[in-house]
């Protein structure tokens, strides 16, 4: 009964990043300034840009190399200096959040092939210990829906 649920809440963990991203990028569209800034500081642009880059080389990086290598390990993301070093304000807002749909659509289709003991494999952070495939999931669910949250209050 206990791998049954554990299935479960794995297909729910995955259904659930594919549903967040695809709220995130729906609300990201319905503001009627994306360069407008908010009361916390960020525009949604820089939202949707900071979004897209913490999964692209965060969460679905770490995703994909703990499946590819055996017991990666990660540095911290300092995600104030990527944006400062890499943000573009004139980029697109659609090729922003398409890249983003993308890769996470990639990822669940990498997800729902995986047999059970994968979303188990092992990888290090620096500076947090070890963790699991599934933690990186659970990580990369709780910045899409903390994001998705932020941009609702504005839409």
């Amino acid at each position: 009964m206990k791998n049954k649920e554990v299935l479960r809440y794995r297909e729910r963990l995955l259904a659930g990043i594919v549903s967040a991203a695809d709220g995130f990028c729906a609300a990201c569209r319905a503001v009627a300034d994306p360069h407008d800034t908010q009361p916390g500081g960020w525009t949604v642009h820089q939202l949707a840009a900071h979004t897209r880059d913490v999964h692209l080389q965060v969460y679905g990086m770490r995703m994909r190399r703990t499946l590819a290598e055996d017991e990666p390990v990660f540095p911290n993301f300092d995600a104030e200096a990527w944006m400062a070093e890499h943000y573009d304000a004139a980029e697109p807002l659609d090729a922003i959040l398409n890249q983003f749909k993308a890769d996470v659509d990639d990822l669940a289709a990498v997800f729902s092939t995986l047999p059970p003991e994968a979303w188990s494999r092992l990888s290090r952070h620096e500076t947090q210990g070890e963790r699991t495939l599934q933690i990186w999931a659970e990580r990369a669910l709780a910045h899409i829906r903390e994001h998705w949250d932020t941009v609702t209050k504005v839409g």
